[in-house]
């Protein structure tokens, strides 16, 4: 474990000191809550509050829908089916930044292919309000690699999902929605919240793809970062980017605080 734990050391724990230590820090170098009060209002809190939707709505859409297809492959007969689903799904879970933003805009950016073949259907999702370029863009996109890691994430606890309990119900004159409602859903579901979690702290954190996205038009809290590290710095607030990374660290912090209490709550079924 050794070597683990100081790699971890070295290339999160001294990081994670720093940007709280700087964090704290004036212009002067003197301790001083300045920064936190500065990224509480203004542009910097409404970027705050767009990655708290955009992640909150890029968990929420794909966890659901990440748990209907986990099922449906789940309980599907072939084997090959299910393989396939899983390799795609681990590829695709890590597709993003440039690569994926490429991909969109040459699909159904203004002149993409798709939109060009919808357009002469008069389905060109343009004219019905559909900007690629807006929040509800990115979350499109979100969702792109979201839905894939939901179905990696739960897959294992639908596993967990015993067929002598649904004998059991049945024997006892349980339906299929009785089965669920009292046995299926109580057992999945601090699996789900867990897995919608781990989606919210992904989605709170990506930069590459809404960056080359919007270019940085939209304030989310990872863009403005990427603005500070850019050197656009505004004068007295020199420090204003390791504020922004505390609060991130707060946020995902609680997060990862939740996903280990209801995980703990769901490994007692998958044992």
């Amino acid at each position: 474990m050794a070597p683990f734990l100081i790699y971890t050391f070295l290339g999160l724990g001294i990081p994670t000191l720093a940007v709280i230590n700087l964090a704290f820090r004036n212009e002067n170098g003197t301790l001083s809550t300045s920064n936190l009060h500065l990224i509480s209002q203004g542009i910097y809190r409404i970027g705050f509050e767009n990655s708290f939707k955009l992640a909150l709505l890029t968990s929420i859409i794909p966890g659901i829908l990440g748990v209907i297809l986990a099922y449906t492959i789940q309980t599907s007969r072939s084997g090959l089916l299910r393989r396939l689903v899983a390799t795609a799904s681990g590829v695709l879970a890590n597709f993003g930044g440039v690569n994926l933003t490429f991909m969109f805009i040459a699909t159904l950016g203004s002149a993409g292919l798709l939109t060009a073949w919808l357009n002469l259907i008069k389905l060109n999702p343009w004219h019905y309000g559909f900007n690629l370029y807006s929040f509800y863009g990115v979350a499109f996109v979100y969702m792109y690699f979201q839905i894939p890691l939901m179905v990696l994430i739960i897959t294992p606890a639908l596993g967990g999902l015993r067929k002598s309990w649904r004998e059991a119900a049945e024997n006892m004159g349980a339906s299929t929605f009785g089965y669920w409602r009292h046995v299926g859903i109580p057992v999945l579901l601090p699996s789900v919240l867990g897995a919608m979690l781990l989606l919210f702290g992904s989605a709170f954190a990506a930069y590459a793809t809404a960056e080359s996205l919007t270019t940085g038009i939209i304030a989310l809290a990872p863009i403005q970062i990427g603005v500070v590290l850019n050197g656009n710095v505004v004068a007295g607030q020199t420090h204003v980017g390791y504020a922004i990374a505390f609060g991130m660290l707060v946020i995902l912090s609680v997060t990862m605080i939740l996903y280990g209490l209801v995980r703990k709550r769901a490994s007692k079924w998958l044992r």
